[in-house]
């Protein structure tokens, strides 16, 4: 089962990992990552504005899903991305894996974060005292990301 969320409020990590369990008794492992608004400009970060565009954004976050299930026997994925204005420290992103083992656990999460920041329609905007600017793509990214053919 897939839970493929985009929303402007906060998420819950232990509301999220029991709903992913569901006291499915072939869970073994889970793994989970949040990704947060940090501070790594040369002037210091005020806000983050992230924009999607509806539809495109919960297709792409589908496709990564089932490449990941493809890959690696899974039992359940959980990606809820958030969008709007944020602050420094607030919650970005959360994927969750659930499989039998935690190889496949491990693996397809950081596949997944791989490919959510090169594939996934989002647009990053960063708010200084005295500027903003929408964030390139990073070159690590893609290369890591490149990794997984």
């Amino acid at each position: 089962m897939n839970k493929i969320v985009i929303q402007s409020q906060d998420f819950d990590l232990s509301t999220e990992v029991s709903l992913a369990r569901k006291n499915n008794s072939n869970i073994g492992a889970v793994v989970s990552f949040i990704g947060t608004v940090r501070d790594l400009d040369k002037q210091p970060i005020l806000k983050m504005t992230l924009e999607h565009y509806p539809g495109m954004t919960e297709k792409a976050l589908t496709t990564i899903a089932n490449s990941a299930k493809n890959r690696w026997p899974l039992e359940h994925i959980t990606i809820i991305h958030r969008v709007g204005e944020l602050a420094i420290n607030d919650q970005i992103v959360l994927v969750i894996t659930a499989s039998k083992h935690r190889q496949a656990a491990f693996e397809s999460c950081e596949f997944m974060m791989d490919l959510l920041k090169t594939q996934a329609p989002f647009w990053k905007k960063e708010h200084s005292l005295n500027s903003s600017h929408w964030v390139q793509s990073n070159n690590k990214d893609a290369i890591k990301a490149n990794n997984w053919d």
